[in-house]
């Protein structure tokens, strides 16, 4: 077809055509110029386009509430008054941090789930991320959330560690990896009793950065259906795990469905206070067995809540780092203490990006990603095929 418009031009121009030769010369690279722009705008729906897809055309509509159990559930939420039970449920903790919220009044709650013998990490994101209490004027308090350790030695360092920063929630139970549903729905016992005036409640793990900056941007520009907020990176379709010989085993008796309802994913998410109310109410009916996201999930589809899915929370993975990207997203997976604290140095030096910076970021921390998946599954192969071999 490029042959055939060289041809044409040519003899146009022999036969005295009166349009300018620059125009020639255009219409000339017009297929070269569309083959370039489609595969720029190719490149850019593949680095996006899934992310796109999920946050504005899968978004679930309003949802308008028949079903009479659901209906019951809401009111239940919404009328729920745990200042009678104040006493009874501080006994549930060994460390309850119970006037955390008291006197002030809170628009974010952030609960940091933490190992008890990880320290060090909550002291570094005491330096970084979490050393933030007000911003635009509003009010934040981050608090870590724990278990009982196994060891008493580190029982005695976590009641020191409290005495000194008087940040620390500890449950009665072990922190284990099987007691984290556990943990999770006494996390959303402790904020509805000690914290009911709180607006919005973000639970993450101790793994993740947190741009709280951003986030509390994002939730002030919310305008509409502010009651029912459960935002993360929504998981969809995922099937339980009915491995006998897994730790994370789900018997069918105990959840029939083919499928979890669509959850987010519980590295990082947040709620709002009516529907830490209804995940209150619903729990008891759902078996602590589950996995937390999931368990989650199921507590805000019986109370008629849907996820809403944000592509700026990254979920498990850790977003290769750009300064301009982690301006733009919410959170990201950081391993090394090391790591989060330069990370943060840098994302919190005042210096804003252009609009060209913040696409290069966007787009190179987004590729970067990518690359650094191919390669921890070109590890993970090696080493099943090893393992193949050995056996």
């Amino acid at each position: 077809m490029g042959g055939g418009n060289i041809i044409r031009c040519y003899m146009v121009m022999n036969a005295g055509d009166n349009m300018p030769a620059v125009l020639k010369f255009c219409r000339l690279r017009t297929h070269q110029c569309c083959f370039i722009l489609f595969n720029v705008a190719l490149f850019h729906v593949l680095l996006f386009g899934a992310d796109l897809v999920e946050e504005y055309f899968l978004r679930a509509l309003p949802t308008t509430y028949t079903d009479v159990k659901m209906l019951d559930t809401r009111e239940k939420a919404r009328k729920l008054d745990m200042s009678p039970l104040k006493s009874n449920i501080s006994k549930a903790y060994i460390i309850s941090s119970s006037e955390a919220c008291a006197h002030q009044e809170i628009f974010l709650l952030v609960l940091v789930f933490s190992n008890p013998e990880n320290a060090s990490r909550r002291d570094t994101i005491r330096q970084t991320w979490g050393n933030m209490t007000d911003i635009r004027g509003y009010s934040t308090v981050i608090l870590f959330v724990l278990g009982k350790p196994p060891s008493e030695a580190t029982q005695l360092e976590v009641i020191k560690e409290f005495q000194e920063h008087q940040d620390l929630i500890e449950g009665t139970f072990l922190d284990s990896p099987e007691n984290q549903t556990l943990k999770t729905a006494s996390a959303v016992e402790w904020t509805v009793t000690f914290c009911p005036g709180t607006r919005f409640i973000l639970k993450t793990g101790e793994e993740m950065f947190v741009n709280l900056a951003n986030l509390v941007d994002y939730l002030l520009s919310l305008r509409t259906h502010l009651e029912d907020i459960y935002l993360g990176r929504v998981v969809r379709q995922e099937e339980p795990d009915r491995d006998p010989q897994s730790p994370s085993f789900v018997p069918l008796r105990l959840y029939p469905e083919k499928y979890y309802p669509d959850y987010c994913s519980a590295t990082a998410f947040v709620i709002s206070q009516a529907v830490a109310r209804m995940i209150y109410v619903t729990s008891h009916e759902v078996p602590l067995s589950m996995p937390p996201g999931a368990f989650v999930g199921i507590c805000t589809k019986n109370a008629g809540v849907t996820p809403i899915h944000s592509s700026r929370f990254s979920g498990k993975k850790h977003i290769q780092y750009n300064r301009c990207c982690y301006k733009f997203i919410f959170t990201s997976a950081v391993s090394r203490d090391s790591q989060l604290l330069q990370e943060w140095e840098e994302v919190s030096d005042g210096k804003s990006c252009t609009l060209l910076e913040n696409y290069y970021g966007l787009v190179s921390c987004r590729v970067m990603t990518y690359l650094d998946g191919f390669k921890y599954l070109s590890v993970d192969a090696l080493e099943n095929e090893a393992l193949h071999s050995a056996d």
